[in-house]
């Protein structure tokens, strides 16, 4: 019997239009022989399925169930397509953790833990995971350039701390420019996070629990075009992502070997994909994504391709990884 899977796409973050283009490569991808897909778009304003015909019918927030001419669909499975705010912050995962109702992403605490990039590359220092150094701003405190300068040196990367997709990023070259590049950040999130500036190779590693085994995909090399891999760089052709990385075998093991450890050590479900700077022949890490993107452009699905997983099976297996973990 086929299983129904509602595909969570959307989202109250700035990412929200990629999201339902990931949400609806899934709908595509997913073999229709096994399920039966609905799209789910999750917006602050409404939560509606959303048929082919592009007709909207409102979500049961209470049971998270839908009604189509009087019967009431019940979902065995959710994938969650949600890039930022609520998928990927560890609400859309309390929410379904209480309805006891699978999803193929992380738990709730890991969830939030990942999101939250000052706190993700905190608990992780003390495992000798490596990062930028760093200097923490929220919204409202003042701005001492000096002491900033101090902590990170110029150039500098002024990020939102709880955002995606590059959105709230600034490279700063100078104390003048940091005023504009935090005014940029706040309106992100009001939590900042100011990194020094590695020098090195850029690269982004897929990690996935396959047929029940922790899988690390194949290292993309990430060269871009711009100043930093940034949105424009990211989604509009402004870098050229080359997968497998050009690597010596000793970096490439480290880095898999980084990145596998990160998965087990905050104990993750479903995707990964956590990005490093490489230098001095050590992987620093910049941060982990848990809901990355789905599209046939995204790095992950690239990497996937190159392990010789098909999107269909990628996906697929992501559900089945999810009913077996309730099981």
């Amino acid at each position: 019997m086929k299983k129904n899977i509602a595909i969570i796409m959307g989202g109250y973050s700035s990412e929200y239009l990629i999201s339902l283009k990931s949400g609806n490569v899934v709908y595509e991808s997913l073999p229709a022989k096994l399920y039966n897909c609905y799209c789910i778009h999750i917006f602050k304003d409404k939560w509606v399925y959303v048929n082919e015909f592009l007709e909207e019918f409102s979500v049961d927030k209470s049971d998270f169930t839908i009604s189509l001419e009087g019967t009431k669909i019940k979902f065995d499975c959710v994938f969650n397509a949600i890039h930022g705010a609520p998928g990927e912050d560890g609400t859309m995962q309390a929410y379904f953790e209480l309805l006891s109702l699978p999803h193929t992403s992380c738990d709730m605490y890991q969830a939030a833990l990942t999101f939250n990039k000052r706190d993700c590359l905190s608990a992780l220092k003390p495992y000798g995971i490596i990062s930028a150094d760093a200097y923490f701003l929220d919204s409202g405190d003042s701005i001492d350039s000096a002491a900033i300068e101090a902590a990170v040196g110029f150039p500098c990367f002024v990020k939102a701390n709880k955002a995606g997709s590059s959105f709230g990023v600034t490279k700063v070259y100078s104390k003048d420019e940091l005023p504009k590049a935090i005014e940029i950040a706040l309106k992100e999130d009001d939590e900042l996070i100011i990194e020094s500036f590695l020098d090195g190779t850029e690269v982004s590693v897929g990690v996935i629990r396959y047929k029940g085994k922790v899988t690390v995909l194949p290292i993309t090399e990430i060269v871009t075009k711009n100043d930093f891999f940034d949105y424009e760089a990211k989604y509009l052709g402004r870098s050229q992502e080359i997968t497998p990385a050009r690597l010596s075998k000793i970096q490439a093991h480290k880095v898999k070997e980084v990145a596998k450890n990160i998965y087990e050590i905050l104990k993750l479900d479903g995707f990964s994909r956590s990005e490093f700077i490489l230098k001095d022949g050590k992987p620093h890490l910049l941060e982990v994504n848990t809901i990355p993107g789905f599209t046939k452009e995204s790095i992950l699905p690239q990497q996937a391709l190159k392990a010789g997983i098909s999107l269909s099976d990628l996906f697929h297996n992501a559900i089945q990884e999810a009913l077996q973990k309730n099981h």
